[in-house]
């Protein structure tokens, strides 16, 4: 009697207001609000405009949907619209769908300087550009600047039947094929390759059916046997915004790292960008491991020559980047860089804590001083908050033996070393 009373009071507006309390503001205006509503004969039918839509709908929002209808003795029913005014295409064959055009670089793997910590990464690089692998999709991570954008361009410059796209790319773009109702042709055009490059994937953080509508895609090339290459700035698991499922898609295949420009790495793109050896010798150790910081200092370079019409010695080179080139490293601009890199707090460090995470993070730093300065045992002690010879010793053990079966902990600690010599 309870569901009948409610049944009959029930109006379109409570049951739109009902669903709207139960999701975000976007997701309502992106799928619920453009449905028409009927109720009759205790039914709830939501007419949506294409086939696409009504399965969407029915797959992300049907439980929540019907749990709603229940409170009030309704039953659900996901339709597709009959007869428009304007027929909209339901299949491929009369759909079209174009990119937006953007330009592209033909881009040479000799481009990219390999260091012995990247030769992994760019040899499963070389490998995926050859042709089908076993691996895909080939994830590849790493901190902004250190060349996952590169190796995405050379592997797109190695292949034919490529499609390659930024994670906000596709979300615009899968936005934009929804609101033209071009839809089945974009999934055509994304499908439509051999190789499938998504660059920044972390920009589809947040965008829940467009990251729906890439997982599927992933696993839709998967089962082609088609190639996937993925960048992002930090490993799968570490992904914000990407449920359990969706990151371990992700990782499903081969994840490589890519670390941060070394000394020999700068002074080579120097050197390459048309800095004399001298200048390049000088300033490799006092810039950023950041490849878009060293196309700056390049620039600049060259730039400074082409207007003044002189080369640019020492002398000119410190000058001019002034404002580029970092003061030497003391061991406690190190710690507190270092300590923003593992989310701990430089007093917690120097102090008494004993907590599992902070211990682990003093025994890192201990063992990054070791590697890139010449100081005693002693004096890495007294830097970590005065922990005496036999204890940096023990902690430079322990961190030693993890490293040997725990390759993460070990790309960790290079990087780190990497970034305060």
């Amino acid at each position: 009697m309870q569901a009948m009373a409610k049944t009959q009071t029930i109006d379109v507006q409570t049951i739109k207001g009902a669903i709207a309390a139960k999701i975000s503001s976007a997701e309502y205006t992106s799928w619920i609000s453009s449905l028409d509503f009927n109720i009759s004969e205790n039914v709830l039918t939501l007419v949506a405009q294409n086939q696409f839509s009504a399965d969407y709908i029915n797959s992300v929002y049907g439980a929540m949907i019907k749990n709603i209808c229940a409170e009030y003795g309704l039953k659900l029913n996901v339709v597709v619209h009959g007869v428009k005014a304007t027929p909209i295409a339901n299949d491929n064959n009369v759909q079209s769908y174009a990119p937006v055009p953007t330009l592209e670089n033909s881009v040479a793997f000799d481009s990219f300087v390999t260091c012995d910590e990247n030769a992994f990464v760019v040899s499963a690089c070389k490998k995926i550009a050859a042709g089908s692998v076993t691996f895909s999709p080939l994830f590849i991570y790493g901190a902004s600047g250190c060349g996952k954008t590169l190796l995405a361009e050379c592997i797109r410059s190695s292949v034919s039947r490529v499609v390659m796209m930024t994670g906000a790319q596709f979300v615009a773009e899968f936005t934009r094929s929804l609101q033209n109702h071009t839809i089945f042709a974009f999934k055509d055009f994304c499908r439509n390759c051999d190789t499938f490059i998504l660059d920044d994937v972390q920009g589809l953080s947040g965008k829940r059916a467009s990251t729906e509508e890439f997982l599927q895609l992933v696993m839709d090339l998967r089962s082609a046997g088609k190639n996937i290459v993925l960048t992002a700035n930090c490993a799968p698991n570490n992904l914000s915004g990407f449920d359990r499922r969706a990151q371990s898609l992700l990782a499903s295949g081969l994840v490589a790292d890519v670390v941060a420009p070394n000394a020999f790495v700068k002074r080579t793109m120097l050197v390459r960008g048309g800095v004399s050896n001298a200048v390049a010798d000088e300033i490799a150790n006092h810039i950023a491991g950041d490849g878009h910081m060293i196309s700056g200092v390049v620039n600049k370079i060259k730039t400074y020559s082409e207007l003044m019409g002189c080369d640019v010695d020492l002398n000119v080179a410190q000058r001019l980047l002034s404002d580029m080139l970092q003061k030497s490293k003391t061991p406690i601009s190190m710690i507190k860089s270092m300590c923003e890199k593992l989310g701990v707090s430089y007093d917690a460090i120097c102090g008494n804590g004993r907590s599992r995470a902070l211990v682990f993070a003093r025994q890192i730093m201990m063992v990054v001083l070791k590697n890139v300065t010449q100081l005693s045992l002693a004096e890495i002690g007294q830097y970590v908050g005065g922990r005496d010879h036999a204890s940096v010793l023990y902690a430079i053990r322990q961190i030693e033996k993890q490293k040997m079966s725990d390759l993460v902990l070990n790309a960790q600690i290079s990087q780190l070393i990497s970034e305060c010599k």
